[in-house]
């Protein structure tokens, strides 16, 4: 364990040093939370940590995870280049109050002869998993592996990445880990950006060009408080507010909220549907949604 300033979260990069800490923490009886990171952190980041505390208490353990997994990249993605600063990482987290960061290396969490891997179903499979056909299995295998080392705990996660937030809600309870999972509001820049560690690769021209992508989803919401309820016009306002804007789209795509099927058209007055885009701009990837059906404070 790297020895903590007054300020500073302790910082261990063993993972049973980990589940120690978190151990010990419950035996005191403190409630832990847990916000697994890949690093790069931002204002979103931050939010995650409060909302942490809050849920703990002040004199509940905040641990974070900062640890970019590189079962969950393809081949031809950015595991090489994503931005890793652990130390920045580390007094971003000092500045929220968070009390435990945890950092291990690919070896520690992947030991040599390691051959298991977490595979959840549906909720995994359109969306993100048909372009990122390993990420999702590479995100259960390592949130499962953490949920293992912190124990009993409450993780809060972003709704940007909202497939995600299923998948991982799912495996929780389906394996019975007694982890409560939080989803968190996306947090957004002042021009309705979603904050992203990917953002820093757009160059200035192209950071502009990503506006688009919220206005497209505040126009989709626009139209759905008129009364609209067919999915192809809810997608229609969508596809044409990103054209001319984008450079490439992977999907938009109209989903049931809790299970990512294909809902029916019209959608009924009570649906809860996820918006949910994925998009290049450059040769940066970014997603986004909103949930038609429920407030959406981030983009109303």
């Amino acid at each position: 364990m790297d020895r903590p300033t007054e300020a500073s979260p302790a910082v261990v990069h063993d993972p049973e040093a980990f589940r120690a800490a978190c151990d010990r923490a419950r035996a005191g009886g403190r409630r832990v939370a847990l916000v697994p990171t890949m690093g790069a952190l931002h204002e979103g980041h931050l939010a995650l940590m409060n909302e942490a505390r809050r849920r703990v208490g002040p004199g509940g353990l905040v641990a974070v995870s900062v640890f970019v997994n590189p079962t969950q990249f393809g081949p031809a993605e950015d595991f090489s280049r994503y931005p890793r600063e652990l130390d920045a990482d580390v007094a971003r987290c000092a500045s929220v109050g968070v009390d435990l960061v945890f950092a291990p290396s690919a070896a520690s969490m992947y030991p040599a002869g390691d051959q298991t891997r977490v595979r959840v179903g549906a909720l995994a499979a359109p969306m993100c998993g048909v372009t990122r056909p390993v990420h999702f299995e590479g995100v259960a295998t390592i949130v499962t592996r953490l949920f293992a080392l912190a124990g009993p705990c409450v993780a809060v996660f972003g709704r940007k990445d909202f497939q995600q937030l299923r998948v991982i809600a799912r495996l929780a309870r389906d394996l019975f880990l007694p982890v409560e999972v939080v989803g968190l509001p996306t947090v957004r820049e002042a021009d309705g950006l979603a904050l992203s560690s990917r953002n820093r690769y757009l160059s200035p021209a192209d950071r502009a060009r990503a506006t688009a992508i919220p206005a497209a989803l505040r126009a989709a919401r626009a139209l759905y408080a008129q009364g609209e309820r067919g999915t192809m016009a809810l997608l229609d306002v969508v596809s044409r507010g990103l054209a001319g804007s984008v450079d490439g789209v992977d999907y938009i795509e109209l989903r049931d909220a809790d299970e990512l099927s294909i809902p029916g058209t019209p959608l009924p007055d009570d649906a809860r549907a996820v918006l949910a885009v994925a998009v290049k701009i450059g040769a940066t990837r970014l997603i986004d949604n909103t949930v038609l059906g429920e407030p959406d404070v981030t983009l109303d």
